[in-house]
Parts: C-alpha cells; structure tokens; sequence
C-alpha cells in the first residue's frame, strides 16, 4: 500500500504535508525536515495497524506570473 502526500511551500519558506487518503497532517522548516515528520506521523497514525509500504510526497506549486 502507497500513501500520496500533497504538499505545499508556505510563505516563509516551510512545508505543510497533507495525505490524501487519510488525516495525517504535518509540517517541517525544511524539506529533510518535513520528510521526517512525515514519516513520524505515518508511523504514529499506523500504530497499531499494517504501515504502508510507501510514502509519496507529491509538491504542489502555484505560482502566479505576470502578463506584460
């Protein structure tokens, strides 16, 4: 079983994670470190059940560009 992640760049700089098929929600300051919360989180919300055998991180950007 794979889950899918969306995740999208704040602002500031920091990433939000959020899974598409179940509610694990997370964040991290930098990419290293929003991937090992992303895994602290599958593995805590799977703890008493089969893990999932992969995690895919899938970045969203949204940029806007000007017309001249």
């Amino acid at each position: 079983m794979e889950i899918v992640f969306s995740i999208t760049q704040e602002t500031d700089g920091g990433f939000v994670a959020e899974c598409l098929s179940h509610d694990i929600f997370t964040q991290g300051d930098t990419w290293d470190g929003l991937r090992t919360n992303v895994k602290e989180a599958v593995s805590a919300y799977f703890i008493d059940q089969p893990k999932p055998s992969a995690i895919r991180l899938h970045l969203v950007r949204d940029e806007v560009l000007a017309v001249a």
